[in-house]
Parts: C-alpha cells; structure tokens; sequence
C-alpha cells in the first residue's frame, strides 16, 4: 500500500499545514521513536484522540537541550500537553540491573542512546513548563502509572514523592489510558474551550474544572481544602511520603493498599499526603469492555514508522510488526512484575472478527511472508478468561487469580484460544502462527473436573506444542526453590518438571525435535546464594544450559521492589532478606553460569563459603578432595609434557 505524509499525526509544522491545521488540540511528547502501530501506546492515546474529533500531534524523542526548539515548533495546545514516557520504564529500557547502560534503546532509531533523557517525563513536563507555565500538562503511560504514588528509584537509590510532584504537572493518566484520555478531552473542550479555536485551556482553570469533575484514573495533586468532596470515611490514606522517608516499615505497609485497590472491581480512592498536599488517586475506570478494546485496535494504524525514520532501524518495532496482541491484563499477580499495576488484573479480550481484521492488514503487508511471530498476550494462554460467577470477583482484593492456587471461580477454557488459532492459521497468506508471549503452564495442568473444559486444554497444549512453536518454547519457572517460588507468587518447580514431560512426549509422538527454554530469576527477595546452587544443580541435572535469565532488578509498583528496599514483606511486614550489594548480587548471578571455565573456580568458593560442598560433586562431577587431586594430576601431566617439548628441542639444536 502507498503511504501519504498525512498518513500519519503531524510531527511538524510543515505536517499540520498540509493538513490546513493553525493549531492543535493536543500535543504529544513521546520519549519513543514514532511509529504507528497498537503495540506503541503514544501511538494509541493519539489515534484515540483524533478518533473522538481533535486534532492531535506527536513530536517524538524531541531535543531537551539548548533552545528547546523541538518544544516549540508546533506552538502551544488549546487543550493540553501529553507526556508520554516510552512503552517501557525509561530507566529499565536504558539501564541494566547492574545500573550499566544497554547495548542498544530498542525503541530509537537504529539503537541510539543519545535521543532520549533519564525520567523523561519529568524532564520533559519542567521544559514545557518553562516555555509555557500557563498550559496544562498530562502525564501518561507506565513511567508515570508505576510512580503515581511515593516509589522506591533504585538508580537514585532513594524514595521519591509522586512523579507529578518532582515533574511538577497538572494531572497524571494512569493504567491504559483510552478511557480517561477520552472523558478528559471532552471535558477540557466542553467546560473551558465551548468549541471556538480561539479558546484555549489555562493550567488554573484546567485544575479547578477537575477539582469540580474529577476524572477516574487520574492523580492530582491538592491542598486539604480543594479534595473533591474532602476527606471521606471510606478514603484510603496511605502513610505520608515524609513519614515513608524515615521509616521502611511504614512505606512498605503502603503498597498493600496501592496493589489490593488495583485489583478490585470496585475499588476506593486513594490519599497520600506529600509536602504538605495530598496526591488524590482517583479510582480506575471498570475493565475495558470487547467493543471499547476493538475500537482500541480498530483505528487507522499504518502500522509502520514514521517516514522520518527511512532506512533506519527500530528494534522494538522489528521485534512486533508481524504480531498480534489478543487481550491486555493478567491475572498471574507474579511479585517482581509491574503488569497488573498498569493493565490491571482483569483479561480485557478482543473479539474474534476484530483479530482477523488485524491479522489479514498484515498479511498485506510488502515484506510479510506468512509466518505471525505472535498471537499473545502478557500471558498468551488468558484470553477470554475470568471469574465464572462476577459477584464473587466483585468482593474479591486477591492480586492473583492463580497463585497460591488456581480460584475454583476462573474459567480455565482454553477453547476460545483454540478457535482463534484455528480461523488465523485457515486465513489467506499465512503460513504459520507462533506463540511468542508466555505461557503459564500451571494452567495448561490444572483440571477443573469439567469434561468439557479439561478436555479442550488438553487439545490446546498438543496444539500449542505441536503447531505454534518455532522451535523453542519459552516459559518461565523462575526459580526451582519452593520458598523462594512462594515469594515470587509462582507455582512449585514439580509443576515445571510435570509440564516439561508432556512436551518432551508430545513432542516425541510428533516427530519434532523442539527445545523448552526456562527464564530464571537471580538476587529475588527471600533467595539466597544457597538457594542459586541448588538452582544451578536442578538445571544441570535436567540438561539445561541456562540462557534466559535475569538479575531482580526493582522497578516501582511491584511487591517484590517493595520488600527488597524495606527489608520487610507488605503483607506480613516480617523482616525478608534480600541480596543487595553487588557481591551479594554477583554471588548468586554466576549459579547461572555454572557451565563457563572461568566461572567454576569462584563457584566453588563460595559453595564452601556455604558449606555446600556436596554441590561441587554434584555440579561437577566429582568429589572436592578428589577433584582437587585431578587437578594436580593434570598440571603435573602438563608439567611433564612442556619438559619433554623442551628436552626434545634441547636435543634437535
């Protein structure tokens, strides 16, 4: 298909004159590179809002030095500014969990590290307050939804206020964002702008309209007296951000109400007093209806980058443009991961029709070839499941829906999955769908006792292995000690060991010769360098050379980031310990590595250290008395070799 420049939302000047525009009503500064497709959030927010009738421009990645030129090209909005932070934590997506910069920023033009700031939103929101105090500024996307409340940074190694605070914004978008978004471009136009382009949105007037008409999902913040409604009996208030500063304790009790009012139905507002205000946490929107999350994919995508980015490369984008996203949400409520705190808990799935609308656009594509590299999800194998009887999710404040076991309420019908990889794969021009998201296989184990429904997730795993698989499949156990699994709010290893029998006989009975591949998890509060050894001897002795691992690395808004700063568990708030010091950190890592020649020798001390020396025999094969005597002898063979090399040389001259 041929593209025009109009293709795409304005990014210039020139870009909104060929449109006939003078003005915008929103602006948006995304700290990604643009391109246009629904697995970019700036570019979802920014469809949303031309879909309901304004006229929206996005500058990506603009220049946040100098004259901030980028900051001013396109003038100022009748509405508002929008901050859009990347689809990644920008400290995650630039730092590595030994805080060392990445190889490569996947979502900037051919890798650069140079295009985008540290916290962009902040950085971003104080320049345009500079250039334009009077205009009302939006924070959005998982920087501001993970920071929406005083977080634990671990690359300032600090507790920070809100992130509204420290950007210094109007109003803070948390979650998936279509829904306020939408309410507060109809309200800002209707209450303050009445339609005339003429009319343009003051940062005061923008604040009091939302004092008078709070908007769900949105963070303000307040003095006492302007709370909408004053304090109410049934607002949560958390433990002030000053108090948090002093006492651990304190701040980690926090986040069991942050994360049980995320996952509820009908959840409370939240207060936080800060610097003497109060950061007002209004509650979500419901979960996104089919129809609401349809339209959400429905818009009129190019799915490409921007032409700007010709003949330059972004990884991100390379990495998903022949997939599919099936449903947002997951019920999985792991302790290290920030999903359920920015999509929430609740499977929000797409109609049928509307994902073979979407996958039949991109089997038109110039360069596809057939093959979709993925139909998934944050978990792939949750699509269109959720409590059987809602009136008892309605009461329910549980931030998994699977762990410590599966609710006995969760439809675990895996047929409607079956079903879509069934219409996908029979559609023109595609070869093959791969799953390429994550599978929780304590799912594909559990039995429900319905025939019916235990039946058709036996046929989805045979179908998953047998026809979805490019020759690895990725899962994620993260660790192999029922303690620390506990912690992570993950099922027993004997479940890995269990689902890993089934692909290897499937996998036999079909003639394919395909891999699992585990991802683990190293330095996880409550885990221990002994817990790593026991690790690296599971793996060892299953065959497993490990490739997909991790070090914890904290990121705001989970569990696990919470009891690793504190020292204390939010739920229990008993003490917990965590590896922190980068030897500490290192000493578990390296069990990873058991396999490497340069890692063995300081293994082995530090399994002495812990007096595990039954793991170096188990690890290596031998005794460590015994090994220590092979290795005399194989230096004194050496020895001998290099003096009779020397001798016979002696003897030729």
């Amino acid at each position: 298909m041929d593209y025009k420049l109009t293709d795409w939302l304005p990014t210039t000047r020139r870009e909104m004159e060929l449109r006939g525009w003078d003005v915008a009503d929103v602006i948006i500064f995304s700290a990604d590179a643009y391109v246009d497709h629904p697995s970019f959030g700036a570019a979802v927010i920014s469809r949303l809002i031309e879909a309901e009738g304004f006229r929206v421009c996005v500058v990506p990645q603009p220049d946040w030095h100098g004259d901030f030129r980028d900051f001013r090209k396109l003038g100022r909005p009748r509405l508002f500014f929008s901050v859009a932070p990347g689809a990644m934590d920008s400290m995650v997506n630039k730092y590595t969990a030994a805080r060392r910069l990445r190889s490569e920023d996947a979502y900037s033009p051919d890798g650069r590290h140079d295009l985008r700031p540290d916290y962009p939103t902040v950085v971003y929101t104080q320049i345009l307050k500079q250039l334009y105090p009077d205009a009302p500024v939006v924070l959005g996307g998982i920087e501001a939804s993970l920071r929406r409340v005083t977080h634990y940074d671990y690359w300032q190694e600090k507790l920070r206020p809100s992130i509204i605070c420290d950007a210094g914004a109007d109003l803070l978008v948390y979650g998936m964002g279509e829904l306020p978004t939408a309410e507060l471009c109809r309200l800002v136009e209707r209450k303050l702008c009445h339609g005339r382009d003429d009319s343009f949105a003051s940062a005061s007037d923008f604040r009091q309209l939302l004092r008078k008409y709070p908007v769900r999902q949105t963070v303000t913040l307040e003095r006492r007296e302007d709370i909408c409604g004053g304090i109410r009996p049934d607002d949560i208030m958390l433990n002030a951000h000053e108090t948090c500063l002093h006492d651990k304790k304190a701040y980690a009790a926090n986040f069991r109400h942050i994360e049980e009012e995320s996952n509820k139905l009908h959840p409370q507002r939240i207060l936080q007093e800060t610097g003497g205000k109060f950061i007002v946490v209004n509650p979500p929107f419901p979960p996104m209806t089919t129809e609401q999350i349809d339209r959400s994919f429905d818009f009129p995508y190019t799915r490409l980058p921007h032409p700007k980015y010709k003949g330059k490369r972004i990884s991100a984008y390379e990495m998903i443009k022949f997939s599919v996203n099936i449903h947002r949400g997951c019920f999985g409520g792991c302790a290290f991961c920030t999903i359920s705190a920015h999509q929430g808990k609740f499977i929000m799935s797409r109609s049928k029709e509307n994902i073979l609308r979407e996958v039949r656009k991109i089997t038109q594509m110039p360069d596809f070839r057939g093959y979709l590299s993925d139909l998934g999800g944050p978990s792939a194998n949750m699509y269109m499941m959720g409590g059987k009887d809602r009136g008892l999710c309605r009461k329910c404040k549980r931030p998994s829906c699977i762990f410590p076991r599966i609710c006995p309420n969760l439809s675990n019908d895996h047929r409607p999955l079956l079903d879509i990889y069934a219409a996908v794969d029979a559609m023109p021009g595609i070869k093959k769908s791969f799953i390429g998201s994550g599978i929780r296989y304590d799912m594909l184990l559990h039995r429900t006792g319905d025939a019916a429904t235990d039946k058709g997730t036996e046929l989805y795993t045979r179908e998953l292995i047998v026809r979805h698989v490019s020759g690895r499949l990725k899962v994620a156990p993260e660790h192999t000690s029922d303690r620390v699994l506990q912690q992570m709010r993950k099922p027993s290893f004997v479940q890995f060991r269990q689902f890993k029998k089934i692909f290897d006989r499937i996998n036999r009975e079909a003639g394919l010769n395909q891999q699992i591949i585990p991802y683990f998890i190293s330095s996880h509060p409550g885990c221990t360098s002994e817990d790593m050894a026991e690790l690296a001897a599971e793996t060892r002795d299953m065959d497993f050379r490990l490739e997909q691992v991790q070090d914890f690395t904290p990121t705001p808004m989970t569990v696990a980031t919470e009891t690793w700063y504190s020292g204390y568990h939010p739920y229990t708030l008993e003490p917990m310990f965590s590896a922190q010091s980068p030897r500490e950190k290192s000493a578990q890592r390296q069990f990873f590595f058991w396999y490497k020649q340069e890692e063995q020798q300081k293994i082995m001390a530090e399994l002495r250290r812990i007096g595990r020396l039954d793991l170096i025999e188990r690890l290596y094969g031998v005794a460590p008395q015994a090994r220590k005597s092979q290795e005399k002898r194989k230096n004194d063979s050496r020895k001998e070799e290099r003096k009779a090399v020397r001798n016979s040389r002696s003897k030729r001259k």
